[in-house]
């Protein structure tokens, strides 16, 4: 076989939703801080290319890469490449990541519980995984800090009509509508039409809400629009379906950690729930993720929940992916059948 590049990869998804993990053959981008980091591949764009784009990507896939720690709590830092967005946490990445050192042996495992820290662009994430017989079977993330920014704000969308929806921010930025307001009842028969109307409210609520970190100012717009079901009370909280629609139109396959992140983050702020209750999260496939409000925090002066998520991750398979030199797309390619309106 003849290569100019190899990069290996151990493949996972959390709960439905992929995850790969870059574990060797990129070295760590330049930066003096994983934001910075972030900010390169970003920009550089091409090893986002490489990995997401077709042949060796697609839409459905997320990447991650592994790269040395800046924070001297953290065992292991991670950089997140989503199909638009390199963004500052994905709680379904880091369910994948943490699954991938511990199951793969990259980091010690220590049964029952194994407890690290490990470090997002975005900050410190705090890991807690249940293991048992070599495999971590569940794991719970503590998020960053998230908190509402817009609430029952008016957003015209065009073939649509007024919508009343909230934006928040849950380690990424969302547009949240109730589902059942676009007679969506969150099934997988429905889920063309959630990631067709995800991007035109998306779309839309960037262009007349917007949004912006208070602290990472750069972080200047709403990559995600989640779809709400209604809450049903349970024991310690509550529960309900969700599906939130990714650019350019593809539909989460997990519940979304930052979306469970920031849909709490609008019921703390309008009083639903409480510090210490649970929001159970049931997908478009029927998997979960359960938040939890551990705790209460600030952002640049703005109230805030500090979040918990916890689901499953598990291990699908190892590859190399290489570049033939004679190659005539290095960099693969896009088409608007399956990237939407495509690059």
């Amino acid at each position: 076989m003849r290569t100019t590049k190899t990069i290996h990869v151990i493949s996972a998804h959390a709960e439905g939703e992929v995850g790969d993990v870059i574990v060797g053959g990129v070295t760590p981008p330049p930066g003096d801080t994983l934001w910075d980091q972030r900010r390169f591949i970003a920009e550089d764009g091409a090893l986002r290319a490489f990995m997401l784009n077709e042949p060796r990507g697609g839409v459905f896939r997320h990447v991650n890469i592994l790269v040395p720690p800046k924070h001297p709590d953290a065992k292991m830092g991670f950089i997140i490449m989503e199909p638009e967005d390199t963004p500052p946490m994905s709680g379904s990445n880091s369910i994948c990541v943490a699954t991938v050192l511990l199951d793969a042996g990259i980091l010690p495992m220590v049964e029952p519980v194994t407890e690290l820290v490990l470090e997002a662009p975005g900050g410190l994430v705090r890991v807690r995984a249940e293991c048992r017989d070599g495999k971590a079977e569940r794991i719970t993330v503590q998020n960053l800090p998230s908190f509402a920014d817009r609430l029952d704000a008016a957003l015209e969308v065009e073939g649509i009509g007024t919508l009343k929806v909230d934006t928040a921010f849950g380690g990424d930025s969302f547009v949240i509508v109730e589902a059942e307001a676009l007679g969506l009842q969150v099934s997988p028969d429905e889920a063309r039409d959630i990631a067709r109307l995800g991007t035109k409210i998306t779309n839309a609520a960037n262009a007349k809400l917007g949004f912006a970190h208070p602290e990472q100012p750069d972080w200047d717009h709403i990559s995600f629009c989640l779809f709400a079901g209604p809450l049903e009370q349970t024991g310690d909280g509550f529960a309900a379906r969700s599906a939130v629609a990714i650019q350019p139109g593809k539909v989460d396959r997990s519940p979304t950690g930052t979306g469970v992140s920031a849909r709490m983050a609008v019921l703390h702020a309008k009083g639903v729930m409480a510090e210490g209750q649970t929001l159970t999260a049931r997908s478009i496939i029927d998997s979960t993720f359960t938040g939890r409000i551990a705790g209460r925090a600030e952002v640049a002066g703005r109230p805030a929940i500090i979040p918990e998520i916890s689901g499953r991750g598990w291990i699908t398979g190892i590859h190399q992916h290489m570049l033939d030199p004679s190659d005539p797309w290095p960099g693969g390619y896009r088409l608007s059948d399956t990237w939407g309106a495509g690059d």
